[in-house]
């Protein structure tokens, strides 16, 4: 009997330390965090905020087990990803666009103890991500990827260089962020010498013919950053260089694929402010709610001269003293 007490008090004293280094083990300096990283498709933008936001965790010093997922373009594809983080439980979810955003917080609904951290979203506020920029939500934070300004310094850069100009837009009409800008550049076009011709279309497959049936119409392509058209952005360079049409386009790595000029971010910079918000939120130095959804930092002019030559542009000496450039990746 008294063996028998013996052995059920050493049970007992082997369950509580094991559990008391389970708790260290989840958020100690031994810690291994678990990270559902989404994304609605590969291209170089949101590809550059997925390695920022895994270098500032790194550089944290964080043990990460990343499960990563992209949607490959088709919107239907991220509910199931979004469902299978909440099922295994994951200690945040890194959100990369608004697509992903959205479906990370409607699969947490019921799981709002899952921090969200995003990036490459447009306009949370009117996509309804968030609440608003300064208190974001129960469980949602990040880095909006649109400088306030950028939209209106580059519709301002094409009156003041391209004047009298039809400008050609291109964007997933189902695409929130997109049409968000678009109602932007619209917006910025009035009292302006600039006309605008809109194609919308549902897939990549769709965006060459869109770009086809804009050369007889436009003077010139400005491509926001939308993900749909973003991920088929050789279609539109392509017909560009063969129009001699000059193609403006919605960030910097859209350039190396042979886009002119753009007022554009550092992708990999606010996906790793991203990440440092996600460290804040591991190590329990602060929740979602202690972290306000941020803008980029500033925006620059990036102009890429062989671009430029390839679709014909005149060049302008002004450029050679207001801009960073940008060569044409090579294959």
């Amino acid at each position: 009997m008294k063996r028998g007490l013996q052995l059920l008090i050493l049970v007992i004293i082997s369950v509580v330390v094991l559990a008391a280094c389970g708790t260290e083990d989840a958020g100690g300096d031994d810690a291994t965090y678990k990270i559902g990283a989404s994304q609605i498709v590969e291209h170089p933008s949101l590809d550059r905020a997925y390695e920022g936001f895994q270098a500032a965790l790194e550089e944290a010093g964080l043990d990460v087990e990343y499960d990563y997922q992209s949607a490959q373009g088709d919107q239907n594809n991220l509910k199931p990803i979004s469902d299978g983080f909440v099922a295994d439980n994951v200690d945040l979810i890194f959100a990369n666009s608004t697509p992903a955003a959205l479906s990370a917080l409607d699969a947490t609904k019921d799981a709002r103890d899952i921090p969200i951290v995003f990036t490459s979203v447009t306009d949370a506020v009117a996509s309804e991500i968030v609440e608003s920029m300064d208190q974001p939500g129960e469980n949602i934070t990040g880095v909006v990827d649109l400088h306030p300004e950028a939209i209106q310094e580059t519709v301002k850069f094409i009156d003041t260089y391209f004047p009298d100009s039809t400008v050609g837009l291109i964007y997933n009409a189902g695409e929130s962020n997109s049409v968000t800008q678009i109602e932007n550049v619209l917006a910025a076009g009035e009292g302006t010498t600039l006309s605008f011709e809109e194609r919308t279309v549902a897939n990549s497959s769709e965006v060459l013919q869109a770009a086809n049936t804009l050369v007889s119409e436009v003077d010139l392509f400005y491509i926001v950053t939308d993900n749909t058209v973003v991920s088929a952005l050789d279609s539109v360079v392509g017909v560009a260089n063969e129009q001699d049409i000059p193609l403006v386009v919605g960030e910097p790595d859209s350039l190396a694929k042979g886009g002119f000029i753009t007022f554009g971010i550092d992708y990999y910079t606010i996906g790793y402010r991203s990440g440092e918000m996600a460290v804040e939120i591991l190590t329990g130095e602060k929740t979602t709610k202690d972290i306000p959804v941020e803008y980029p930092p500033e925006i620059q002019l990036f102009i890429n001269k062989e671009a430029a030559e390839e679709q014909g542009v005149e060049w302008n000496a002004e450029w050679d003293e207001s801009a960073q450039f940008v060569e044409t990746a090579k294959e």
